[in-house]
């Protein structure tokens, strides 16, 4: 591994440890030249999965893609990193375990969805309005209205 710094090709691990739920190892790498420290990840690489888009487009499946629109659903929520990571993860798995070749982009955002309505419902319909491409205050109403009566129910069961 070259050393991001000096380029020099010279470096020992400190330490090794399994992260994203046993699926990458996270490396703690010393350059012998330069002696600065830096982290590295080693992960499977995984068969290439395609998402196929509304359009009928077909493009490869990406741990990226679903962070990053997790991150912008969950902006200013008191969800950590760990757990969009967690998320993440868990999506991942399960479309790595279940599907082939190809997902239906509404699939995937559906699956999404389900993790996020356990984690936060604010960052829920956020994720929602924009998957399902919300057009006026209805939409909303909608979507607010299947959570609001099982927190009715739960409250009736206390």
């Amino acid at each position: 591994m070259r050393c991001p710094f000096c380029r020099v090709d010279n470096d020992r691990v400190i330490d090794s440890r399994s992260c994203d739920d046993g699926f990458s190892i996270r490396r703690r790498r010393e350059c012998l030249h330069c002696e600065r420290r830096y982290t590295t990840y080693e992960r499977l690489e995984q068969m290439a999965i395609k998402v196929v888009k509304k359009n009928g487009v077909r493009e490869p499946f990406s741990r990226d893609k679903i962070r990053a629109g997790l991150e912008r659903a969950c902006w200013k929520r008191p969800i950590s990193d760990e757990q969009i990571e967690a998320t993440v993860s868990a999506v991942e798995s399960i479309v790595y375990a279940t599907i082939e070749d190809e997902i239906d982009s509404q699939q995937l955002g559906e699956l999404v969805m389900s993790h996020l309505a356990k984690l936060d419902q604010v960052a829920f319909v956020r994720f929602a309005s924009v998957y399902r491409q919300f057009k006026d205050v209805r939409d909303f109403v909608d979507e607010l209205r299947p959570i609001l009566r099982d927190q009715n129910r739960a409250k009736e069961r206390e």
